[in-house]
This record gives C-alpha cells, sequence and structure tokens, in this order.
C-alpha cells in the first residue's frame, strides 16, 4: 500500500460537484443516478491510474481479466455510494433498505456503558454509520484525513454544517485528544484502517494474493484508550440496499501486557482477512483507486 492515496489530485471542481448535488436533491436520487452514467463513463476514459488500479484490483477479486462493463460498474458503484452520502447528510435514511448484521455486537456495545472504536476502510459507505448512529440516538464521530477531498468535504459541510462537529480531522497534533474526549462522553468513534499518513507501525499482511500494508495504528489506540474495537462496514447492494456488517475484532480487556504485541498483530491479520472476505462479498464497493499493493517507495 502507497501513500499514493494522498498525491492524488481531487478531480472535478467544486462547481461541478454541487451541481450534481443540487439536481439530485433538486430532483430526487432516481434523476441523479442517470447524470451518474455519463460522469462515470467521463472518468472511466480519461482518469488513467485510478483505471489501471480498479483493472489491477478487480483482477484480484474477480479471479479473471476485468471487461469494460466490469471497469464501469466499480466506478458507478463509486459514484452512488458517493451521491448517497449527501442524501444521508440531509437525514433521508427514509430513501434506503438498510440490514443489519451483527446487531448483538452493536447492544453488547451499548450495555457497557462506554465507548468504542469502530473500524472501517474504504469498502462500500462509511456514511450510513451515521445515518445508522442517528436512528438508534447514538454519539458518532468520525475521523478522516479531510485534505486530499476538500471538495467534497466543503459541499458536504454545506449541506449539513453539523458533519464539522462529528468529524475528528486526521493528522492534527490533537486528533488522540479528541479521539479520547468523544470515548470518555461514550461516544463511538469510527475510523478507516486501510490508510496511514506516515510508515510507522505498518505491518505486511496477505490481502487478495498478495502482501500490502496494513497501520496498527487503530490497535494500538484501542489498547491505550482502553476501548473494545468494532469492524464496521456498510455494502452498497444495488439499487437502494445497504447491508451493514458489525463484528468484534479486539478488545483490550481480554489482552495481557506481555502479549501485546502478538495481540495487535492477530487483530490487524484478523481485520485484514474480514476486509477480503467482504471483498469477495461485493467486489465493487472497494474504493482505493491507486495500486494498494505497491510498497516500493510507499513510504518515503
Amino acid at each position: 500500500m502507497s501513500q499514493a492515496w494522498l498525491e492524488q489530485p481531487e478531480r472535478g471542481s467544486i462547481i461541478g460537484i454541487r451541481l450534481v448535488v443540487g439536481i439530485a436533491l433538486l430532483l430526487g436520487r432516481p434523476v441523479a443516478r442517470l447524470v451518474l452514467y455519463p460522469i462515470c463513463l467521463y472518468f472511466l476514459l480519461f482518469s488513467i491510474k485510478p483505471r489501471r488500479a480498479s483493472r489491477k484490483y478487480l483482477a484480484r477479486v474477480l479471479a479473471r481479466p476485468p471487461g469494460f462493463a466490469d471497469l464501469f460498474r466499480h466506478y458507478f458503484t463509486f459514484a452512488t455510494v458517493a451521491l448517497d452520502r449527501f442524501f444521508l447528510l440531509k437525514n433521508r435514511q427514509e430513501l434506503f433498505q438498510t440490514r443489519i448484521h451483527g446487531e448483538d455486537v452493536l447492544q453488547q456495545m451499548r450495555a457497557r456503558g462506554q465507548g468504542c472504536l469502530l473500524l472501517g476502510a474504504h469498502l462500500g459507505s462509511f456514511e450510513i454509520l451515521h445515518a445508522l448512529g442517528a436512528a438508534n440516538q447514538i454519539d458518532v464521530g468520525l475521523v478522516m484525513y479531510e485534505d486530499n477531498a476538500r471538495m467534497i468535504n466543503t459541499v458536504a459541510k454545506a449541506i449539513n454544517p453539523a458533519l464539522a462537529d462529528r468529524v475528528i480531522p486526521l493528522g492534527r497534533f490533537d486528533s488522540l485528544f479528541q479521539v479520547r474526549e468523544r470515548l470518555e462522553r461514550s461516544a463511538w468513534v469510527g475510523m478507516l484502517g486501510d490508510r496511514t499518513l506516515g510508515k510507522e507501525g505498518l505491518v505486511p499482511v496477505p490481502f487478495l494474493g498478495e502482501a500490502a500494508f496494513f497501520p496498527t495504528a487503530p490497535f494500538r489506540i484501542a489498547l491505550l484508550l482502553k476501548r473494545p474495537v468494532v469492524l464496521m462496514l456498510g455494502l452498497y447492494r444495488g439499487g437502494n440496499r445497504y447491508e451493514l456488517y458489525f463484528e468484534r475484532l479486539f478488545d483490550p480487556a481480554e489482552v495481557d501486557r506481555s502479549t501485546r504485541a502478538v495481540a495487535i498483530e492477530e487483530a490487524l491479520c484478523r481485520y485484514v482477512q474480514r476486509l477480503e472476505h467482504y471483498c469477495h462479498q461485493a467486489p465493487y464497493n472497494w474504493f482505493n483507486f491507486y495500486d494498494f499493493w505497491n510498497s516500493s517507495g510507499a513510504w518515503e
């Protein structure tokens, strides 16, 4: 995995994003989805590096050479989930059919009466987590690196100014303090475990046939703050359907001080194995459009 995700320029313009979102909110989701077809075709034809990355990933997960239809479906799934984010920010949850797997895990976390870390990935929708929290009166904070998607985040905050209150910016000197403060309020904090800002704490783990580097930071933070980690993925299933999956990954209360390093690595491997499982279940939901396995000069 490389830091190429930080180096990729944000494509499009803020005017274009505002236009599409405006059409969506004014005319509705079905009309907006029609607009996505020419947009996705344009980006598929002219975004060379993301298309190459999409092809490489799809070849791994599908175990066959992907065709043009596969590539287009990958782009269209990403665009659909991105568009749906704005409806969710407008609290239009009634537009979507949502099915939850592992609800007993959520109930166990709520029964503890303390905060927990929800670990996701750039796989499916993370915004659906906010919808779940709002529906269940759960305070959910989201750890995000905002600088590589400034235009989208600007539009998102214009639609829902409350977004700024629940986002914990990643890469700031007080990021960990903000995470701790949320957890001490018994809030849930969501973060993504498939990207990082630096070299520290990276471990190579087999993923879709080849080792890729993943950060141990989420599990080290869990140990430091003594909070459990729950896997959270919101997979787009076509139409207006999403499925949310929750699984227990890591509990510091079950880790002896002498075995911390081993416990962290085991938890990370379990996380990556589950990512691979869900990539096979919903292959077009993977939204890392760069060479994820490329480690040559990755962290230099």
